[in-house]
């Protein structure tokens, strides 16, 4: 996978926006203002995405190429590699978990914002 096919899922979801907050080359995407996905511009080897706890566990220990995340609470985020063992379809697949997870973390207001945009 490379940045831009990323980017592009990231970005098609409903109210994701995407900066840089950090740093000129740290690019976090965010839903309704809360972080789901960060990654290093230039050197897009990985990708640090929230994850259920559990779940988070049961991935390290299946894939070399998922971690605990890089830099953010190891309980909640993963860093999962984009060059080791980890299919495409799963990071999607990851993105979309760690997305999900965002919103159903966001109060009823913002929800609301997010589903009526």
């Amino acid at each position: 996978m490379n940045i831009e096919e990323f980017r592009t899922a990231c970005i098609s979801k409903k109210g994701v926006t995407e900066e840089f907050p950090f740093d000129n080359k740290t690019l976090v995407f965010k839903v309704q203002g809360k972080m789901f996905a960060l990654l290093n511009v230039d050197f897009f080897e990985r990708v640090n995405l929230k994850c259920d706890p559990e779940k988070a566990v049961e991935l390290r220990e299946s894939y070399e190429g998922i971690i605990p995340g890089y830099h953010m609470s190891k309980k909640h985020w993963n860093s999962v590699y984009t060059n080791k063992d980890v299919p495409n379809q799963l990071i999607l697949e990851l993105t979309q978990h760690s997305y999900e997870l965002v919103v159903s973390g966001l109060t009823k207001k913002l929800r609301e914002e997010l589903y009526s945009l």
